[in-house]
């Protein structure tokens, strides 16, 4: 079965199901982006990305920091490669399944440049190739850069190979502009693919799981002679960074581009309509079988630039562009073990074991089923005969179980942990069994060490998951304060194997370099439940110190009115955040081990960074009808001038941008005696601004 439609789940249930998103899709962005071994394929990938984006709809509030729908890409890993920096952004695009989403679209599309139904609104359309994305910078005509997508922001510098590419010219034809930067994919066919398996078979070596990992994997490598010897292609789909754009629209460009010597998708066409976007979408698809290349979808790009550039982007993709993808696979196997793992928050997840099924050309072993009442509603058992999805709310997933009729126990989940043997229960409201011991269990104390030792949180260098366990064992660590400690006990770890004077030292360096953390992510690192890194923020910017955090929550919890209110008016914070927060500080064993953290740290007050604009750190409100631009746009350009977008005028506005027909919100602004400004007025600041 699929799974439960957003309307029809608890805000719990939709929480719970946002984090174990965001964890498998953070798994295999990785897996994808930064080690070319992908374990999915991209329709099923991008099912995984539609459930959060559906939950996020539904649910706006418990959209988390580490959501997908913030990222690009992936952080680049260790490599042989040098990282660049993309001067224009690398961006993923949002995807769309189905015609009603294609339609709704185009809608928002005019809603947000305030056109008419009969407005025309001209969009590319192109097959979506499955290769890896690479910009390739040009300066007076000459390639002096490629690099890898990357996060976005970082990519790889993959210039040495990028010369060993026939598609690639070394230089432009006179008159180009003087910087431009042509962005593509650099793919393999799929009868390179298939020769070149066959050669690594031959010679033992590495195989590869499709034609995208094949190509990502010649291209980045450190010896460009190794990609030199793959018969890798590219063609060209968009640009980046131009110090002039010559053409008006999107398709224009594109030739012109084409002209200048790069291949292009043969599908590229303009469309006028949804009719023609959708029959160039199915034309498509009846002809990808035959291609001789991978293709997971088509692309839709407004066409005028014009309107690309009023559009701009959301967090990690541009608002006039939309990938609408292909459909996923099912398969058949058999569950032969359902395991329990226990998790940081001690949340107990059921892992089923499976008897090894291919499905879209990856072999599936494990499938997560989610939580006890996952369980009941498959009626799933070891020895059941089920059917795998590698799409819906989380990847492989259960979609249905062909015995459950058969007459055999049902499972029986756990009451107990199994890592410390605590009781497990649920809570009031809740669907996941958790372990009551806390940090009594080994389970949750290592992962919750490691959570605040992590990138997002304090970011220690030389403390990874196996040095927390290892010092764990030994009774070293046992709260986030023993980190601070270990300085105590530089010799002993220096008696340890594998640890030398210079390892040491670097750990100790790394920890006392944190005695002065950022707050907010102080906060995040202590893995309070629902106050993730963008909640620490919100909150930081509002209390600034920590200690005054803990006294709002502990009389919110108490019951004090106008501490709850002082919360709940910080953006971003309701009702389950002051609730978390409250039941965390009301528990004595975790201020025990806050206030021990703090006799160890001292973070100084949360200072707010903003842009150098007029309004930068006000709070605007628009009202009445603007004529230029759409309410969406408006509130769009607020933010990226470090302007708080509010909804509602109160005596915390700082301006009031009115157009016609602007009623009672003028009325109270005018009552507050807040500044008042026409669109104009307001185009003024945007434009001195820059």
């Amino acid at each position: 079965m699929p799974p439960m439609p957003s309307a029809d789940i608890t805000q719990a249930e939709a929480a719970n199901e946002l984090m174990r998103l965001a964890k498998a899709i953070a798994h295999h962005d990785r897996l994808y982006h930064a080690e070319d071994a992908p374990e999915i394929s991209d329709p099923e990938y991008d099912a995984l990305v539609r459930r959060n984006r559906e939950l996020e709809e539904a649910f706006p509030h418990l959209v988390r920091e580490d959501s997908p729908s913030r990222k690009v890409g992936h952080e680049v890993a260790a490599s042989p490669l040098s990282k660049v920096t993309h001067e224009v952004r690398m961006m993923s695009l949002d995807n769309a399944f189905n015609r009603e989403e294609v339609e709704e679209w185009v809608q928002r599309i005019r809603r947000y440049l305030n056109l008419s139904d009969s407005d025309p609104v001209a969009i590319t359309a192109e097959d979506k190739i499955d290769g890896l994305s690479c910009s390739l910078r040009y300066e007076n005509g000459e390639l002096v850069r490629a690099a890898t997508r990357g996060d976005g922001q970082v990519g790889e510098d993959v210039t040495a190979n990028a010369r060993h590419i026939a598609d690639i010219p070394q230089s432009l034809p006179a008159g180009v502009p003087e910087v431009f930067e042509v962005r593509g994919e650099v793919y393999m066919s799929k009868a390179d693919f298939a020769a070149l398996n066959a050669a690594q078979e031959e010679a033992g070596g590495k195989l590869f799981a499709n034609p995208r990992n094949a190509a990502a994997g010649s291209f980045r490598q450190k010896d460009a002679s190794v990609t030199a010897k793959r018969p890798l292609k590219f063609w060209a789909y968009g640009w980046g960074a131009a110090s002039n754009v010559p053409c008006a629209t999107q398709h224009e460009m594109m030739r012109m581009i084409e002209e200048w010597g790069f291949p292009l998708s043969p599908f590229l066409t303009v469309t006028g309509s949804v009719d023609e976007m959708i029959a160039h979408y199915q034309e498509i698809g009846r002809q990808r079988p035959d291609l001789p290349y991978e293709i997971d979808g088509v692309v839709y790009k407004v066409d005028r630039l014009d309107y690309q550039q009023r559009l701009g982007f959301v967090s990690k993709a541009p608002r006039w562009a939309l990938a609408h993808k292909f459909p996923a696979e099912q398969a058949q196997t058999t569950l032969e073990a359902i395991d329990i793992q226990v998790g940081r928050t001690g949340k107990l997840t059921p892992v089923g074991r499976l008897a090894p099924v291919l499905v879209g050309g990856v072999t599936v072993t494990n499938v997560t089923l989610h939580n006890r009442d996952e369980i009941e509603r498959l009626g799933v058992r070891p020895g059941d005969r089920v059917v795998i999805q590698r799409a819906g709310d989380v990847i492989p997933q259960v979609v249905e179980n062909l015995t459950r009729e058969e007459d055999r126990p049902a499972f029986t989940f756990p009451d107990h942990c199994p890592e410390c043997n605590s009781e497990a229960v649920a809570e009031e409201g809740e669907v996941d069994v958790r372990c009551t011991g806390g940090l009594i269990c080994p389970a949750q104390r290592t992962q919750r060490l490691e959570h605040f030792v992590s990138r997002k949180a304090l970011d220690i260098d030389g403390i990874g998951s196996k040095t927390i366990a290892q010092f764990f064992a030994l009774g070293w660590l046992e709260s986030p304060a023993d980190i601070f400690r270990l300085k105590q006990r530089r010799g002993d770890i220096l008696a340890l194997d594998g640890w030398q004077e210079k390892s040491v030292d670097n750990l100790l360096a790394s920890v006392e370099a944190r005695r002065e953390p950022d707050a907010a992510r102080l906060l995040f690192g202590l893995g309070i439940r629902h106050v993730g890194e963008t909640t620490s923020r919100d909150l930081m910017k509002h209390i600034h110190e920590l200690p005054a955090l803990q006294q709002l929550a502990e009389r919110a919890r108490a019951g004090d009115a106008e501490a709850v209110a002082e919360l709940t008016s910080i953006d971003g914070i309701g009702p389950s955040v002051v609730e978390a927060l409250g039941d965390f500080f009301h528990e004595p064993h975790n201020v025990a081990v806050w206030e021990d953290m703090l006799s160890e740290v001292t973070p100084p007050p949360y200072v707010v960074q903003t842009l150098d604009s007029p309004v930068a750190g006000k709070t605007v409100v628009f009202t009445g009808k603007l004529e230029t631009m759409s309410r969406d746009e408006a509130k769009a350009q607020a933010e990226r001038l470090g302007a708080k977008a509010a909804g509602s005028v109160s005596a915390k506005t700082d301006l009031l941008v009115a157009g016609p027909g602007a009623g009672s919100k003028l009325k109270k602004a005018q009552e507050l005696g807040i500044e008042v400004i026409d669109e104009a007025g307001w185009a003024e600041i945007v434009a001195a601004a820059g």
